[in-house]
């Protein structure tokens, strides 16, 4: 009579279940359990990157902003501020944590020789929660030897988001560059190819600013003509009502010449989009802006319901508005 086979025990080498690094799809699964990654953890992160998060930015100050400069802005800069003890993770001292719109080469972030770090907004997702993404390239950061740029990795499922790691009391204020300059420690003694990679980059940029009287408002110039981008945070059901009713009662513009033509969709989000005659500078769309901001709380605090001629107006935005993720 055959032996009855013995049960099988669990390999000594699997590991204990915990953070398990991320790895190719068809190498062997880190956690030692003998399976490739994509047939063992990997289908925890494949999961993971199915998961989108609406409002990546949520809960973080400046919400519309953060939107903006991803989506919207060519270059600019934020002084981030980290929660507590979160810099003790870090290798050596880091003398400050700068929001960059986009980094040379789209790296994710790069660490200076001094320390501090410049993390880029304009990265590729790669986990459908970019606020989770962004916040392992700082990590990376904070661990990564001064003097030296951070590869793009494939962001680990379950790691910690930016509402984790920054201070979310302090203020975030955007300042909005001409050119890319603030790559670059020393920028006037650029020479070579940097100094070529720099001059294409600024060639690129569209001319843009901030104003001043309103939140999240953007104007930026082209050859033909200018336009108005500003974030909203109200939630995109009301604000298209609201916009609707002052398009049909003809208060949706802001001066002579200047036309509400749709909106963006972005992280949750809603962008009205102004165009603008070529010859308008945003100094001069400062004050419509601020009237424009006005009305709209008007109309956002006594909704009522779409007269028809309202629903046709808030038709035409819709069929106008564009996602952008």
């Amino acid at each position: 009579m055959a032996k009855k086979a013995a049960k099988k025990q669990p390999s000594q080498s699997t590991a204990v279940e915990g953070e398990v690094p991320v790895v190719g799809a068809r190498e062997a699964c880190p956690c030692g359990s003998g399976r490739r990654y994509k047939a063992c953890h990997g289908r925890q992160a494949a999961h993971a990157v199915q998961e989108l998060v609406h409002r990546p930015f949520e809960g973080l100050p400046g919400e519309a902003d953060w939107v903006a400069l991803r989506e919207l802005v060519p270059a600019a800069t934020v002084p981030l501020v980290l929660a507590a003890g979160v810099a003790d993770e870090a290798v050596g001292d880091v003398p400050s944590v700068t929001l960059a719109t986009v980094l040379p080469l789209a790296w994710p972030a790069l660490r200076r020789p001094d320390g501090s770090i410049l993390l880029g907004l304009q990265t590729q997702s790669s986990s459908g929660d970019l606020s989770r993404d962004l916040a392992d390239a700082l990590e990376l950061a904070l661990a990564t030897e001064p003097g030296t740029p951070v590869p793009a990795r494939r962001t680990n499922p379950g790691g910690r988001r930016l509402q984790e790691l920054l201070d979310t009391s302090a203020a975030f204020e955007p300042e909005v560059h001409t050119g890319f300059e603030f790559w670059l420690e020393d920028a006037e003694a650029a020479t070579g190819e940097v100094a070529a990679s720099l001059e294409r980059a600024n060639a690129s940029a569209i001319p843009t600013e901030k104003l001043a009287g309103v939140d999240s408002a953007y104007w930026c110039g082209t050859p033909d003509k200018n336009h108005l981008r500003w974030v909203m945070t109200v939630p995109e059901e009301q604000l298209l009502d609201a916009l609707a009713r002052l398009s049909a009662s003809g208060d949706s513009s802001l001066g002579e010449g200047t036309k509400l033509v749709g909106s963006f969709r972005a992280h949750g989000l809603t962008v009205p989009v102004w165009d603008l005659p070529v010859e308008m500078t945003a100094a001069e769309v400062e004050k419509p802006a601020v009237e424009f901001a006005a009305k709209l709380a008007e109309v956002l605090a006594a909704p009522a319901p779409l007269t028809a001629e309202e629903r046709r107006a808030r038709a035409n935005l819709v069929s106008r508005q564009v996602t952008l993720n």
